[in-house]
């Protein structure tokens, strides 16, 4: 079992779900997140203020998955989350000690779906 967790652009998570539902991936978790790298952010001007704004906004989607659709995954956030520019984002693959369902109490990866 495996945890993979993806920073994308917030545009791109229809393409991103999209690509992952023809791979038959439909279970995930999405929020918003604030994150800094190689963009470095950019400046701004309101009414006259300057401000300088280096979080920039993410969306951060964490996968559960079992061993047979770790590829899978990674292939379809990948197809969807691409652009070929600066920021598009990351993908961590984090091994995941164990899952529970609690409405069943059915555990390891028959919990994962």
């Amino acid at each position: 079992m495996k945890l993979i967790i993806a920073y994308i652009q917030p545009e791109r998570l229809n393409a991103v779900k999209q690509e992952l539902y023809k791979r038959n991936i439909f279970k995930m978790s999405v929020s918003n997140a604030l994150g800094c790298g190689q963009q470095k952010g950019y400046v701004e001007s309101y009414r006259g203020a300057i401000a300088e704004v280096n979080l920039l906004k993410k969306v951060r989607i964490a996968i559960a998955v079992n061993d047979e659709y770790v590829e899978t995954t990674i292939e379809g956030l990948i197809a969807g989350a691409r652009t070929g520019h600066i920021g598009d984002g990351k993908i961590f693959v984090l091994p995941m000690e164990q899952c529970i369902r609690i409405r069943t109490g059915e555990s390891g990866s028959e919990a994962i779906g």
